[in-house]
């Protein structure tokens, strides 16, 4: 039987629902995700297959202009991933296609791959607007454009079977019940992470990162897991904490039940809260916290 595999970035800027999109398509939730820009920080593969065929995602970081170091590091992070790809998955929010979408529209249809345009997020615009801006991208360089809803599922089969269609000849590059090449601490971090999104004020989360310092297995059906929320400010850690713990508590909680829920087992979860000023512009704090 003749197998059909490849690698597939997942390319846009930041907010257009890249995470979401494959966690959709492989059917589990590897990558993390907000309302919150900038969610994605590193490269995160994600893995989905059948009977002959195999795709690698690569989840990105939203391409925008960085600020700070980590900002250069995710959008490095970025641009590294088309290395070696097979096809381009670019994503736009349908009802917001602005100069910036356009730009990497562009800039990425110059590129030999295969590529494939989704535009995102159909459900929350009008029929008459989505026809519109189609109709604006009938001429993009792209084999497909493809209306999605990545949190509805609307759209994503046609997506999949546009995808297998470019897929080249090629081995299974990872055994059949993968769905990801990370390993668990990074995964557990992301989930902290993501909690920590999810409850924080606007002006905290960009600030957060998350060191795991220990996971430890106390028997077959108890781990316990020990983590540093780092954040750049005394006023952050005092949010963080919350009054009394109460906040600390609330993200605690939320990530324990999905870290349980992906290791299969039941978790303590202990975590502290640390400030390291202005931690996005040090190389060596982001080395740390697993930005390199």
């Amino acid at each position: 039987m003749e197998f059909r595999s490849g690698f597939i970035a997942i390319m846009g800027r930041p907010n257009v629902g890249k995470s979401t999109l494959m966690n959709a398509l492989i059917g589990e939730k590897i990558a993390i995700v907000s309302e919150k820009p900038q969610t994605t920080r590193g490269r995160i593969l994600g893995i989905a297959g059948g009977a002959d065929w195999q795709m690698v995602f690569v989840d990105t970081p939203g391409l925008h202009k960085p600020r700070t170091k980590l900002g250069t590091y995710m959008v490095k992070a970025a641009e590294d991933a088309l290395d070696g790809v097979d096809i381009i998955l670019a994503m736009v929010t349908a009802g917001e296609i602005g100069a910036q979408d356009r730009a990497i529209i562009e800039r990425l249809g110059r590129r030999k791959e295969s590529k494939i345009l989704a535009v995102n997020k159909v459900d929350a615009v009008s029929r008459e607007t989505l026809l519109a801006e189609l109709n604006t991208l009938h001429e993009v360089p792209y084999n497909a454009v493809i209306p999605i809803s990545a949190l509805r599922g609307d759209g994503l089969d046609e997506l999949q079977n546009m995808l297998r269609t470019h897929l080249p000849e090629g081995p299974r590059y990872f055994p059949e019940d993968s769905v990801t090449d990370q390993p668990e601490r990074v995964l557990c971090a992301e989930i902290i992470r993501e909690k920590a999104l999810l409850n924080l004020r606007e002006e905290v989360p960009h600030g957060i990162g998350i060191e795991m310092q220990a996971i430890t297995k106390l028997s077959e059906r108890l781990t316990e897991i020990h983590a540093t929320i780092y954040c750049e400010r005394e006023a952050h850690k005092r949010i963080v904490i919350g009054k009394q713990g109460s906040m600390l508590q609330r993200i605690g909680s939320a990530a324990r039940l999905d870290i349980e829920q992906l290791l299969d087992t039941h978790i303590v979860l202990r975590l502290w809260v640390k400030v390291r000023e202005d931690w996005r512009n040090r190389p060596e704090d982001l080395r740390t916290l697993g930005y390199e």
